[in-house]
């Protein structure tokens, strides 16, 4: 409707992937409509990924014109979401990109167009058709793109390497599926997770990721009763990463029971104190603590397998995942370097990373990197479990319900607080040795905190 004034463009911004490898995301909610006027950096959407909910700031300053997809919708990465009005620059002038949509190539390039990684939240790429380009994109644009299309001319290559991004390249090498022999369901024929995880349980994988990427419902209740969830975003991504985990490391699994009366009674002490005033203590901000304590003397738990290059790394800081329920699904949001918190400073970041998780607004950053996990099944009244690593890591301890329980004190029976800890590690990093003392280590502090004198 503007696009007969010579003083203002209509620029499109493309969903772009938020630094996570994904082919998908959900638009949860629009703050702008059509015919509002935005500024630079202004919230313009929340989005799903598939781990967490983020803001997409605007890429322009200018007027709305049109909002492409609903809210609720699933859209391809490098779709377009929203159209702008703005002003013309320097940049619209340049006569170079207008031999992009003259390119006598028509159905080879447009994959390539779609694939790029938009990492952050910026179009960096926008479609043939559309000339206006970012001014550092020209160079590319003007001097590499017309040897990109001539050269694939015979068709042969693309099969070369298949497409798929580094995430799923990695799940297929640690799963043993062999890229090469997939067809990929995602956008311009890109391999997705799915397409790899479809192939290990030897079923068609266009079953498991649909190649239309429209709205679909949360549910749905069939004549017969059943209820039908689309499987997609967090509980996609955790479903994925929970296969690999169990498929690519061995899993084992070590319990210890332990009277923490005395633990309980530190905690009631600290909660009648100035020190801690206005912070809340729980036994997950003890066993935080004593996690990063047993980890100085086990280092080896704080480690992964780095397949590709047939090393085990260890990591010098404590990135300790705390595996939070949320109404999206599973998230593991960690504390960066625990091991340099006080107690206290601790549990404030326990209450800031949960408070934050359960709000869907946890920044990926506090998604990436994680070196070990706990999870608190004892919330849900569970004494014990076998928890399944977080991909990359090498142990995840559970803790259990702290329960009344007679137990041999001093040798009489007494009613005790007492808890279960079972302790995942994968076991090409971890002996059993190593394993078990890391889980005493950890029980010895909670059955007697002053012990940690002994320990540091």
């Amino acid at each position: 409707m503007t696009a007969s004034r010579t003083n203002t463009r209509i620029r499109e911004f493309r969903l772009p992937d938020l630094g996570e490898g994904l082919t998908e995301s959900e638009i949860v909610q629009w703050h702008v409509a059509e015919g509002d006027t935005v500024e630079l950096n202004q919230i313009i959407a929340d989005v799903e990924t598939a781990k967490a909910v983020v803001e997409l700031p605007s890429p322009y300053a200018g007027v709305v014109v049109r909002l492409h997809e609903a809210a609720g919708t699933v859209v391809d990465v490098g779709a377009p979401i929203v159209s702008f009005e703005v002003a013309a620059g320097p940049d619209d002038a340049v006569p170079v990109p207008a031999s992009v949509p003259d390119e006598p190539v028509p159905a080879e390039p447009a994959p390539a167009r779609r694939e790029p990684n938009l990492v952050g939240y910026g179009a960096a790429v926008e479609k043939g058709g559309r000339p206006q380009r970012r001014g550092r994109s020209l160079p590319a644009a003007n001097a590499p793109q017309p040897a990109a299309v001539l050269q694939p001319a015979a068709a042969p290559q693309p099969r070369e390497r298949p497409r798929s991004t580094p995430p799923v390249r990695k799940l297929a090498r640690d799963l043993g599926i062999t890229l090469d022999t997939l067809t990929g369901t995602g956008p311009g024929a890109l391999i997705t997770r799915a397409d790899v995880l479809a192939a290990l349980a030897g079923t068609p994988s266009s079953t498991a990721e649909p190649a239309s990427p429209g709205p679909r419902p949360r549910a749905v209740r069939s004549s017969t009763g059943e209820i039908r969830t689309p499987i997609r975003g967090m509980r996609k991504h955790t479903a994925a990463a929970m296969v690999a985990s169990a498929f690519s490391a061995p899993h084992a699994t070590e319990f210890l029971t332990i009277d923490v009366t005395p633990t309980m009674e530190l905690l009631a002490e600290l909660k009648a104190g100035r020190a801690f005033e206005g912070t809340r203590v729980t036994p997950l901000t003890v066993v935080s603590k004593a996690v990063c304590i047993a980890i100085a003397r086990n280092p080896i738990l704080n480690s992964s397998w780095d397949e590709q290059a047939q090393e085990i790394v260890q990591y010098a800081d404590v990135n300790l995942g705390i595996a939070a329920a949320t109404p999206r699904g599973l998230l593991v949001p960690n504390i960066k370097a625990a091991q340099s918190l006080t107690l206290k400073d601790l549990a404030q970041a326990l209450g800031a990373l949960t408070e934050t998780a359960r709000a869907g607004r946890t920044p990926p950053t506090d998604l990436a990197g994680g070196t070990i996990s706990i999870t608190n099944i004892g919330v849900f009244g569970i004494d014990a479990g076998t928890p399944i690593l977080n991909p990359g890591e090498a142990a995840i301890l559970a803790m259990g319900a702290v329960r009344s329980t007679p137990w041999e004190y001093r040798g009489e029976i007494a009613l005790r607080s007492v808890m279960t800890l079972s302790l995942s590690f994968d076991h090409r990093l971890v002996d059993g040795e190593q394993g078990s003392r890391f889980l005493a280590d950890v029980g010895t502090i909670l059955r007697n905190p002053a012990m940690v004198l002994t320990m540091v």
